[in-house]
């Protein structure tokens, strides 16, 4: 009985995807297309499937290592940029926009898609390091707020040497859907891939931090190495949805909220669902913000923010009244 309530919300969740993502192949800005001859093709085909699957992507990353950072940390306001890594993507970006007027031939090889990918990256590492490892949860989480500080003073150093970059690095801090392309969709996808198998498969480590570290040491599973992964999955999942759409809000906090009830309890379940929750979510803002004040397009990030804090903030008023989310 529960295995069919499972695959009904799974397959639900699927039929919404779908159709979310044929909605924002037939809508823009300037209005529904519907004639698959000449230009209205190219721009289905090359510019609204791409940006749709790919917000959808994006999302569906945010959300699966939303869901991991919630497990791995037993905080349920942790979210993927917790470890320094929407600061070091800035700082990525930052970084390549302050310097490619130099000439240098292997900025314009890395491109502004590399440098935050690169970015993010490196602000896990350097929390890593900070934390002294991985095997304390409570000195990594403190060790990425560090490090996100001082990129962040970083970043504003870039900003105050070359002010003419303020607006294209705000551009980044807000999200953006509207570059989105085939490579990059494939790109994702491939991350995607690899990165839902392999947490599927250590997904039982979760559930045995669920009841506690000491407990789950008792049952013999390889903590230090499966927490390792774990981290390494949320760096990479973050780093290449930040390099391909920006640091958009919010979606990886409420996504693994949203479908938590649906999952029963097991991790497994409910990362499966925090990843097609966060790709949901995500192309669901795209939409709203496509279409909203058409054909003025605002950022994602905008919507995912609002959206997000609408949603956190019913949450905060019902567990204050008891009621369990």
């Amino acid at each position: 009985m529960q295995k069919n309530y499972f695959l009904g919300k799974l397959f639900a969740l699927l039929i919404l995807s779908a159709a979310l993502v044929l909605m924002g192949t037939l809508l823009g800005s300037m209005g529904a297309s519907w004639n698959m001859s000449g230009v209205d093709q190219i721009v289905l085909l090359e510019i609204r499937l791409p940006r749709s699957l790919g917000a959808y992507l994006a999302g569906a990353l945010l959300g699966l290592a939303g869901g991991i950072a919630q497990s791995l940390f037993r905080n349920p306001l942790a979210d993927p940029y917790l470890l320094g890594s929407a600061s070091g993507a800035l700082l990525g970006v930052g970084s390549i926009l302050c310097f490619a007027y130099l000439g240098n031939s292997w900025l314009e090889i890395i491109g502004l898609n590399g440098g935050a990918f690169l970015g993010a990256l490196i602000g896990v590492l350097a929390s890593l390091l900070l934390a002294g490892g991985y095997r304390s949860s409570l000195r990594l989480l403190l060790s990425g707020v560090v490090i996100s500080v001082i990129l962040g003073a970083a970043n504003s150093l870039f900003t105050f040497i070359r002010p003419d970059l303020f607006q294209s690095i705000q551009s980044f801090m807000l999200g953006n859907t509207t570059l989105l392309n085939w490579p990059g969709v494939e790109i994702m996808a491939s991350v995607l891939l690899i990165c839902l198998l392999i947490t599927l498969m250590i997904s039982p480590v979760l559930d045995a931090l669920s009841l506690g570290e000491n407990t789950a040491r008792t049952l013999g599973l390889p903590l230090d190495q499966l927490r390792l992964i774990l981290i390494g999955i949320l760096a990479l999942a973050t780093g290449c949805a930040v390099a391909q759409t920006g640091l958009v809000a919010f979606v990886g906090l409420a996504a693994p909220h949203l479908v938590r009830k649906f999952s029963g309890g097991q991790q497994r379940v409910q990362l499966l669902f925090s990843c097609l929750g966060g790709g949901i979510l995500l192309l669901s803002s795209d939409l709203i913000a496509r279409t909203l004040f058409a054909p003025i397009e605002i950022p994602v990030g905008v919507v995912t923010a609002v959206l997000g804090g609408l949603y956190l903030l019913v949450l905060l008023r019902q567990t204050s009244f008891g009621v369990r989310p």
